[in-house]
């Protein structure tokens, strides 16, 4: 009888300490998520610009035209080659956004993420191309995770509640076999 309750218990504790672990997929952080590999390379620089700013657009290893989109600037083009361009981003960008930037390198693609800082890069919010109207293809959304930033208060509460299921699982086994002995 006594086995039994044994087993209950470490079943119970086994279940608990299972469905607090995370998911080893939700480790993955930063960079790492990226799965764009292409058989050229690409980036922006800076990854990060205010309203208005200007980001050079660099492609390697490219054997023909690369064309760069994205719903933040202009429709770039960087001809067989070259490695690189510029592109003005838009006044009115959304400041704290992340826009998707797309390289197409005779139909391969590669995707990058382009963050919009606050401020503008005058400082004195100057608004040149207030009259230029440009179709908004949205931001990107989804990039975060319910696991993406856990920090001590969460790692504690988690802590506490794998000993608070471990110290029932301990109690409830004693307090039953202290019962029938008696």
């Amino acid at each position: 009888m006594r086995a039994i309750r044994v087993a209950s218990a470490a079943l119970l504790t086994a279940t608990a300490l299972t469905l607090t672990v995370p998911p080893a997929s939700a480790t993955v952080r930063g960079d790492e998520t990226n799965n764009n590999i292409t058989s050229f390379g690409f980036r922006v620089t800076p990854s990060t610009i205010a309203a208005g700013g200007q980001v050079t657009l660099s492609v390697d290893g490219c054997e023909g035209d690369t064309k760069v989109t994205s719903g933040i600037f202009d429709d770039a083009h960087i001809p067989k080659g070259q490695s690189s361009t510029t592109a003005q981003v838009f006044w009115d960008a959304k400041p704290g956004a992340m826009y998707e930037v797309t390289f197409d390198c005779k139909g391969e693609t590669g995707k990058t993420d382009l963050t919009i800082a606050t401020g503008r890069p005058d400082g004195n919010n100057n608004h040149q191309n207030q009259h230029q109207n440009p179709v908004n293809k949205g931001v990107k959304a989804g990039i975060g995770g319910s696991l993406g930033g856990l920090d001590l208060h969460e790692i504690a509460l988690g802590g506490a509640l794998i000993l608070g299921t471990l110290a029932t699982a301990y109690y409830k086994t004693r307090r039953r076999t202290g019962e029938n002995h008696s």
